[in-house]
């Protein structure tokens, strides 16, 4: 059965990808305008799988993901599907032109990676989310969700899977697979599927990593940290650390660790009120305790709780020397996702931004605003922490690579210098934006 699902994918991506922006973008209007409609009874469904998901103690983290209800997030994941129509078509676009010879040019464009496998646990938004990212892609689109959700995920599929059939895009180019499908047999389609993007616990992420010959984007830990330099405004600090750690803690950007610089030992308090009067619990150092104020929740920190992704309400502090310390100390214990430094210092700013190893790296910023809606990409895949294709939050871009054509007039090889002739090649760059094909 896995098997028939990653051939009937590949042979749909071979005409997804000939189908114009136009075809695409007017695919995910449809699929937006359905999902509009079927809101009450989507979100009916939801209610199903979160009180499921409660009788059966799973995690707070994943509950929380699991709301499909929570605040604007229906709406938001709807706009985002409108936010990808409306970009600009990532397929087709030359970067780069070069005239190899008179009739002989060569160019390199963007082009979809092919099928990709999506492997998610809880997240209901992710079916709309990768739905619009892979038809405007011009991927193909294997979906499988968790069992926590299958209640939301069924009722969306039916929704996405109606309005697609109406649509020029081929049948079996978004396929949501809700049965009980062997993960492990779809992960062994490395002849078919050509990237799997896991969307879930630390846990998931890992187990896919090992298990598959397919290439995998994404990251397994979201150990976030915040690093507040001696010259931080330190009102504009305690908003962003609080900010970074309240506003969704379940999210992977979050913060889970809080450095500060040991010249503020004294004025900590300014930095950590707002965490305590959140409810935060704080998990410091021996060296910190000892200057927190009494009215903190404090469990102290033990070994791992720096290499921790807390998912909730809880953040582990430490004093650093320097901007070079704190360096050290995240290259070293962060999961490479997104890190922040606060600091009116320009020149310590700038050291932090080029020596973090990290996907994101941002000054007077919340780790937060690591995410493809906020970044302005309409809508994410995944994080990926990879260093090679994608990095950060990856959208349309990271959903294309590159294939070179050749536009001749009956060259071969043979009759240029290399290849046994005489002939040399000319290699004169062409501008792209005075190419048309």
């Amino acid at each position: 059965m896995a098997e028939v699902i990653a051939k009937e994918a590949r042979a749909a991506s071979t005409v997804l990808k000939t189908l114009s922006n136009e075809e695409r973008s007017s695919a995910l209007q449809a699929v937006h305008d359905a999902l509009k409609v079927s809101k009450n009874q989507i979100l009916e469904a939801n209610i199903k799988d979160m009180e499921a998901a409660q009788s059966q103690n799973l995690s707070s983290s994943l509950i929380k993901r699991l709301d499909l209800s929570k605040g604007d997030k229906f709406d938001v994941m709807l706009q985002g599907v409108l936010d990808v129509a409306a970009l600009e078509d990532p397929v087709g676009k030359i970067t780069l032109a070069t005239k190899l010879d008179d009739g002989l040019d060569l160019f390199r464009l963007t082009a979809p990676v092919g099928v990709l496998l999506i492997i998610f646990e809880s997240r209901p938004e992710v079916i709309a989310n990768i739905t619009a990212l892979a038809i405007k892609s011009g991927n193909t689109a294997i979906l499988k969700g968790g069992k926590e959700s299958l209640y939301t995920f069924t009722a969306m599929a039916d929704v996405v899977n109606e309005a697609l059939s109406k649509t020029s895009v081929p049948e079996k180019a978004v396929q949501l697979i809700a049965s009980r499908e062997d993960v492990a047999a779809l992960l062994d389609q490395d002849k078919y599927i050509d990237l799997v993007i896991p969307r879930g616990s630390n846990e998931l992420v890992r187990n896919i990593k090992s298990n598959t010959k397919i290439p995998v984007l994404g990251h397994a830990d979201g150990i976030c940290s915040i690093y507040v330099d001696k010259d931080a405004d330190l009102d504009m600090a305690s908003k962003i650390v609080f900010d970074a750690k309240t506003n969704y803690p379940a999210g992977c950007n979050a913060v889970e660790t809080l450095l500060i610089h040991k010249d503020l030992k004294d004025k900590i308090s300014q930095i950590v009120d707002r965490l305590i009067e959140g409810g935060v619990t704080l998990h410091p150092t021996k060296e910190v305790e000892s200057t927190l104020p009494s009215s903190a929740k404090i469990i102290s920190a033990v070994e791992g709780d720096f290499d921790k992704e807390f998912l909730s309400f809880d953040i582990a502090i430490d004093f650093v020397d320097s901007v070079e310390s704190a360096i050290n100390h995240i290259n070293l214990h962060s999961s490479k996702h997104t890190e922040s430094i606060i600091t009116e210092n320009k020149q310590t700013a700038e050291k932090f931004l080029k020596a973090i190893d990290s996907a994101g790296v941002y000054w007077n910023a919340s780790t937060r605003f690591a995410d493809g809606f906020r970044y302005g990409f309409g809508t994410e895949v995944g994080i990926s922490t990879n260093k090679i294709h994608a990095r950060g939050p990856v959208g349309l871009e990271g959903l294309v690579i590159y294939q070179y054509q050749i536009r001749g007039h009956g060259q071969v090889v043979g009759d240029y210098l290399g290849g046994g002739g005489s002939r040399p090649f000319i290699h004169q760059n062409i501008d792209v934006k005075n190419v048309s094909l």
